[in-house]
C-alpha cells in the first residue's frame, strides 16, 4: 500500500519514519540530553558545588548582608554634598580630564600600532605576530593594575590615572583599529595605486577615508567608558572623584556617597547622550544597527 492510500495520520507517521531514517542527526536528542551533554552538565554542577563549599558561600551571611544594605540605602537619603560641593565638582572635572587625556593618549599610541597589527598592512608574518602578541599583553592587564603600577612610578595623582587609561586603551584600541583596517574595502586603495600613487598616498586617500569614521566612533565610546574607569582608579589614589568616594565610604558618610554616585551617573548619562549623537554624525545612522 502506498502512503497516498493510507489515512492522513498513518501517512504522516510513515513520512516521519522515513525522514528519521534519512536524517538521523536531525532527530537526535538536542544538546544536554545527549550522553555527552549530560556528562558536561554533571561536571558543571559538581564544580559549582565544590566552589560554593570551598569559597564559604553562606545564605545566612547573605541575608545578614542584605539587611545591612537596606540600612545603608536608608542612610543615603537625602543625598547631600554637605559643605564640599565645590570640592566634589572640582574632583568631577578632574575625572573627566583624566578620562579625556587618557583616551586621547591611548588613541594616538594605538593608531600606528593598529596599522602594524593589520594583516593587509604588514605582510611579514613574524612582525604581525609580534605586534599582536604585544597588544594582547598590554590589553590583558586591567586598568586598575596599570594605575597601581604608575602610582609607584610617578606618584599619586591624576598623572598616574592618565597614564593608566592611556596604556590600557592602547592595546584595546589598536586591536579594534587593526580589525577596521583589515575589513576595509581594497578597491579604493587599488584605484589610487593604479594612478601611479605611492603606497603612502594610497593609504592616505584610499584607506583612511574608510576607517577614520570607525576609529573616531570607537574612541568616543572608550571616552564614555573611561569616565567610569577614571572613577574606579581614583579609589586607589590616581586622582579624581573616586578618591573622595572612597574617603566618604570609609567614614560612613552615606549621604555624601549617594550625592557622589548621583554626580557620576548624571555625568556618564550626559556623556553617553552626547557621544551617541557624535557617533551618529560621524558614521551616519544607516551604518549603525538600531534595535
Amino acid at each position: 500500500m502506498n502512503p497516498v492510500d493510507l489515512p492522513p495520520r498513518a501517512a504522516t507517521a510513515t513520512d516521519l519514519a522515513a525522514l528519521r531514517r534519512r536524517h538521523p542527526r536531525a532527530f537526535a536528542p538536542a544538546g544536554m540530553w545527549t550522553p555527552t551533554g549530560a556528562a558536561v552538565l554533571v561536571v558543571i554542577l559538581a564544580v559549582t558545588a565544590v566552589a560554593i563549599w570551598r569559597l564559604d558561600i553562606s545564605v545566612a551571611r547573605l541575608g545578614t548582608g542584605l539587611v545591612q544594605i537596606v540600612g545603608i540605602l536608608g542612610a543615603m537619603f537625602p543625598p547631600t554634598p554637605g559643605t564640599h560641593l565645590a570640592v566634589f565638582l572640582h574632583a568631577l572635572a578632574e575625572t573627566l580630564a583624566i578620562a579625556l587625556l587618557g583616551t586621547l593618549g591611548g588613541a594616538l599610541l594605538a593608531a600606528p600600532l593598529g596599522f602594524l597589527a593589520a594583516k593587509n598592512m604588514i605582510p611579514n608574518v613574524f612582525a604581525h605576530f609580534a605586534v599582536r602578541r604585544g597588544l594582547d599583553t598590554i590589553r590583558g592587564v586591567d586598568v586598575l593594575i596599570w594605575a597601581l603600577i604608575f602610582i609607584n612610578v610617578v606618584g599619586l595623582g591624576p598623572f598616574a590615572g592618565i597614564l593608566a587609561i592611556a596604556m590600557s586603551d592602547t592595546g584595546s584600541l589598536a586591536k579594534l583599529f587593526s580589525e577596521a583596517i583589515e575589513n576595509a574595502d581594497r578597491k579604493p586603495v587599488d584605484g589610487v595605486v593604479s594612478t601611479g600613487a605611492s603606497p603612502v598616498l594610497a593609504v592616505r586617500y584610499g584607506l583612511l577615508p574608510q576607517v577614520l569614521p570607525v576609529m573616531a566612533s570607537q574612541v568616543l565610546y572608550y571616552f564614555e567608558s573611561n569616565t567610569r574607569s577614571a572613577t574606579i582608579i581614583g579609589i586607589v589614589g590616581a586622582g579624581g572623584i573616586g578618591l573622595h568616594l572612597a574617603e566618604q565610604i570609609r567614614v560612613l558618610e552615606w549621604g555624601k556617597v549617594a550625592f557622589l554616585v548621583l554626580m557620576i551617573l548624571v555625568t556618564v548619562a550626559a556623556i553617553d547622550a552626547v557621544s551617541s549623537r557624535l557617533r551618529f554624525a560621524i558614521i551616519g545612522r544607516s551604518a549603525m544597527v538600531i534595535d
